[in-house]
């Protein structure tokens, strides 16, 4: 499918002189991503944001920076509803699945599994719940694994002023 709208994130600071890098989710890995996969996690709203780096608890957050993004990318597996997840042939507990204590004990997270699939099927990203402490229906995320300034896969950060710094020197 074709996902065009706006998109969040919250950046650590460290990386906000790169709003479209993946590479901090490439370091260790992540639930939809090994090691060494660059990937760009957004959000559909601002609450799923809060939700996702607080990992749904009430504690007091770490320095954010917020920034929204406009998306028109084809190639997206919708895996939010029931019907989409079996017109792919993907299980939502391959989804949800605890990566973290499949990663502790040697195991490949079934998610990761599911990943290497839709690529090879020509996906550029994933529509998903979201599984945050808390998280309800109406939150939901974009995964990409390909993106970039151009169509067919155009991600672009918004910043009209120029605010975000262009350097890690900033």
């Amino acid at each position: 499918m074709r996902f065009t709208g706006e998109c969040f994130r919250a950046h650590d600071p460290n990386w906000s002189w790169t709003p479209l890098s993946g590479a901090g989710a490439a370091l260790k890995g992540r639930r939809f991503n090994w090691p060494g996969l660059e990937t760009l996690y957004l959000s559909l709203s601002f609450n799923t944001v809060f939700r996702e780096v607080s990992g749904g608890f009430a504690h007091r957050l770490t320095p954010y920076v917020l920034c929204s993004y406009d998306v028109d990318c084809d190639d997206v597996a919708d895996l939010r509803t029931e019907a989409g997840r079996a017109n792919l042939r993907v299980e939502l507990a391959s989804l949800a699945c605890a990566w973290g204590s499949d990663l502790a004990v040697g195991r490949e997270p079934a998610s990761w599994r599911v990943v290497r699939r839709l690529l090879a099927e020509g996906h550029a990203g994933a529509l998903v719940p979201s599984f945050a402490n808390g998280a309800t229906a109406d939150d939901q995320n974009l995964v990409l694994w390909r993106w970039g300034p151009d169509l067919p896969h155009r991600v672009t950060a918004y910043d009209p002023s120029g605010k975000l710094p262009k350097t890690r020197l900033f």
